[in-house]
């Protein structure tokens, strides 16, 4: 159990420099935020091959620094997209349809929440 958490939190480490990384290159390049964009769809595909190919390898050991760690750390996006493909196989199409506005709308609104918050409590 503490060897999976030690390789969560190296995983997270790498997967959020590598984000940061992108982020700013593509800062540079674009201007736009498309670092976001490429990280969430890159991860999303990574997510789907490594889940995959550690599935189908027993290499199931190999999550928590993979899966969890570097691509939770790269993009939480990917997790949920797993998670939304996971109810779709499952047969479960209007849960995962509701997870995803759910998410969605959820944390648009928690940002908005913050944001608000933070203004006026903190400016």
């Amino acid at each position: 159990m503490i060897l999976a958490f030690l390789q969560v939190a190296l995983g997270g480490a790498i997967g959020s420099a590598a984000r940061y990384g992108v982020t700013l290159a593509a800062a540079r390049m674009t201007g736009l935020p498309l670092g976001t964009l490429a990280v969430n769809v890159a991860g999303s595909f990574l997510m789907g091959l490594l889940a995959a190919i550690l599935a189908l390898r027993g290499n199931q050991h190999l999550a928590p620094l993979l899966l969890t760690g570097i691509l939770g750390g790269f993009t939480t996006f990917s997790a949920f997209s797993l998670d939304t493909l996971t109810l779709w196989e499952r047969g479960e199409a209007g849960l995962a349809l509701a997870y995803v506005f759910g998410s969605v709308l959820l944390s648009l609104l928690a940002i908005i929440a913050g944001l608000a918050i933070g203004r006026i409590y903190f400016a």
